[in-house]
């Protein structure tokens, strides 16, 4: 594999990249600062998510910590009550822990070099690149999946761009092509470009600005590069969830450290909930008599829902249980369901709880 675009071709292939860029950009909220916190909570929210559903959680997350101060003084459950239903939230407790470092020891500024912003929690090769290139003009290259699948079509490159050969062959590519005097405009329009022009179906090749550049479209291939990722199995998974009530019509949430827990509900709060096979709701009420000491329960079985994550297909089986008494025991809240949203839940927990019939909440 060699690099077929280098010199004048090169550099012209900057330019018209460049210049539909800065005339075509969206007007995306982290674009209109170069502040590195601004651009750094951006980055990490969008890790895996799509912008539309990122938009509505960076405004409200930015009003409430303005600054890199504000979000290491909050509590850990403030910060993930802000990120409730935003899902993956080992990225809310990294981006609390690197901002308490960052405050601690770098003068509450994120670094401006690769190998202390490498060090933070959190912190990997492409978001470091993407924060100190856009904030600062460190001419370091960005590669996600969206730049991979430009570069792989300039190059016509076929097979899996993830395996490691191709992904290193990708990231010496991305910084072989770097505009060195704009790098985080260089970076952010490769992204655009894969974001709504070559996209990963039907690429509106016509529109693109660089199409004359692009061997893959010459060589009719824009269809099979890249190829098809192989997927994981799915998981087919069934969760089993007792809501609770007593007769002032308050429920009870456990922080459980289950197996299912970190894959399903994030290690916040929650209703006592186990993983099931055949007979939901007897292992319901054996999973509560042992961790609640509720020896006489009855069950009534609510509408289910379904939820995804990752490569798991999961069923929520919710079921009310109506208990003259709910249990005080360590790691648990007793509060009315109204003020679920008052804690850090997620989006599972909110599922479970819409199975409640609107009457009897």
């Amino acid at each position: 594999m060699k690099t077929d675009l280098a010199g004048r071709a090169l550099k012209a292939f900057q330019t018209q990249l460049l210049a539909w860029f800065r005339a075509h950009q969206r007007d995306l909220p982290w674009r209109r600062s170069r502040d590195p916190y601004r651009i750094w909570v951006a980055e990490v929210m969008l890790q895996q998510t799509r912008i539309t559903a990122v938009m509505p959680y960076y405004h409200r997350f930015l009003a409430r910590f303005p600054a890199m101060q504000s979000l290491a003084r909050a509590p850990e459950s403030e910060v993930l009550k802000l990120w409730s239903g935003l899902g993956y939230y080992s990225r809310a407790r990294n981006l609390h822990r690197a901002a308490k470092i960052i405050v601690a020891q770098h003068r509450s500024k994120f670094p401006r070099t690769l190998d202390p912003a490498l060090e933070l929690p959190g912190i990997g090769t492409y978001t470091a690149a993407a924060v100190l290139s856009i904030a600062y003009d460190v001419p370091l290259a960005v590669l996600d999946g969206n730049v991979a699948r430009v570069l792989a079509r300039i190059k016509a490159i076929r097979g899996e761009l993830r395996a490691p050969r191709t992904w290193r062959f990708l990231t010496a590519t991305a910084q072989n092509f770097l505009a060195t005097q704009a790098p985080g405009d260089w970076n952010q329009s490769l992204m655009e470009l894969g974001e709504v022009i070559c996209t990963p179906q039907s690429p509106r090749c016509a529109e693109c600005p660089v199409v004359r550049r692009c061997r893959a479209y010459a060589e009719g291939l824009t269809n099979e590069i890249p190829a098809p990722r192989r997927k994981r199995a799915p998981v087919h998974m069934k969760i089993a969830a007792a809501i609770l009530r007593d007769p002032r019509g308050r429920t009870l949430l456990i922080q459980d450290p289950g197996a299912h827990d970190t894959v399903l509900f994030s290690r916040m709060w929650q209703f006592p909930a186990v993983e099931v096979t055949s007979n939901p709701k007897a292992e319901l009420e054996a999973h509560v008599r042992t961790t609640l000491a509720i020896t006489k329960i009855s069950l009534e079985e609510l509408p289910a829902a379904r939820h995804g994550v990752t490569f798991r297909n999961i069923t929520l089986l919710p079921f009310l249980a109506n208990v003259p008494k709910l249990p005080k025991l360590p790691r648990t809240r007793i509060l009315p369901m109204k003020n679920l949203a008052k804690l850090p839940i997620s989006s599972a927990t909110r599922k479970i709880a819409a199975a409640m019939p609107p009457m009897t909440r």
